[in-house]
């Protein structure tokens, strides 16, 4: 029997009983109970009002948000794809250096939209912080992802092996394979 190193044969019947290791476990169990933790805590000020909300937030997603997105994501994918040899149009990865940057920007934008647009008057009142360069933040970190995805792709691209070393690598196992 091929255990990995470290695994016992506890672990590994109960790997194959649950399909994961025992942290794996674990681990969901502790987000089952902090999100239980927070439901019981959130529950307590206005459960309708809360209630109303994630209805509310689950229909805008699902009939707004979600068809927003995916034909976004189909139109960069359109966008970007290529062309192969013969002519037929071959997927891109480069779009995935696109999707991470907007989907971190869209969500930082999503949670602090009423400062970065100031529709917040109170805040400078309840917090003595100055509600000024919210936008000014969000556009440098926006600009910092897409440069630092930008970096990236130029990096793995400048870095993939050429066809013709890889070829070679690969000729290379093969006559070791055979020896």
């Amino acid at each position: 029997m091929n255990n990995p190193p470290g695994d016992m044969a506890t672990g590994s019947a109960f790997r194959r009983r649950y399909g994961a290791s025992p942290l794996h476990l674990l681990l969901t169990l502790a987000c089952f109970a902090l999100a239980l933790y927070a439901g019981i805590r959130l529950l307590k000020g206005d459960p309708m009002g809360v209630a109303i909300w994630f209805v509310g937030a689950a229909l805008l997603h699902d009939l707004v948000l979600l068809p927003a997105y995916s034909f976004t994501d189909r139109a960069a994918q359109f966008l970007f794809r290529g062309r192969s040899a013969a002519g037929e149009s071959v997927r891109r990865p480069g779009v995935n250096y696109l999707r991470v940057p907007l989907f971190v920007s869209g969500v930082l934008f999503l949670v602090w939209w009423p400062l970065i647009l100031q529709k917040i008057d109170h805040y400078t009142a309840y917090t003595a912080l100055s509600a000024d360069g919210f936008l000014a933040r969000w556009l440098l970190i926006t600009a910092a992802l897409f440069i630092t995805s930008a970096i990236v792709l130029l990096a793995r691209t400048w870095l993939r092996p050429r066809p013709e070393r890889r070829d070679a690598r690969a000729q290379a196992r093969a006559r070791k394979a055979t020896k």
